[in-house]
């Protein structure tokens, strides 16, 4: 079933940005998962975006116990197409949901509280790893990039797998 309306979880305007991006390509209304509470009755249809913690997809929960959600996209720092069966494990989603990730960006000064504290760690920690490691993948390259240097990996081509779902159902 077609969605009605786009919700998104954001926390540091990337998976915003995506939302927005497919609500101007396929012509749905986005919504955060705030204003829909007020805005869409319980059980519309919707297409999910959150951002990735720990492999959690944020807000997902909480979206499904409102809404039907027909097909969900976490947003992250790996690779767009990437950690989908690590997703559907730790989100406990069903075999039948439609599931896409996207790479979103990284600002460390964008975070706050717990969430920068732990990503500074991480990439102390996971940043240091990769870039000892002798025979990194382009993927692992990419990852420590974004650690080092930041950035938006936002872009209308990582959209090009949502899309082509979206026009078949």
């Amino acid at each position: 079933m077609k969605p009605n309306a786009i919700v998104y979880t954001s926390n540091t305007g990337y998976t915003r940005q995506y939302a927005k991006l497919l609500g101007d390509k396929t012509g749905l209304p986005v919504y955060s998962l705030d204003e829909a509470g007020a805005k869409l009755p319980p059980t519309t249809s919707v297409l999910y975006l959150g951002w990735l913690m720990a492999g959690k997809v944020q807000g997902y929960a909480k979206a499904a116990k409102r809404y039907q959600v027909e097909a969900l996209c976490g947003v992250g720092m790996g690779a767009t197409g990437s950690q989908i069966q690590e997703l559907r494990k730790a989100n406990s989603l069903p075999a039948a949901l439609p599931v896409f990730t996207l790479q979103g960006g990284f600002d460390l000064a964008k975070l706050h509280g717990v969430y920068k504290l732990m990503m500074t760690v991480m990439v102390k920690t996971a940043g240091k790893g990769l870039a000892d490691k002798k025979d990194r993948t382009p993927e692992e390259d990419a990852m420590l990039d974004m650690m080092l240097h930041g950035g938006s990996r936002v872009s209308e081509e990582n959209l090009a797998d949502v899309l082509a779902w979206y026009e078949k159902e």
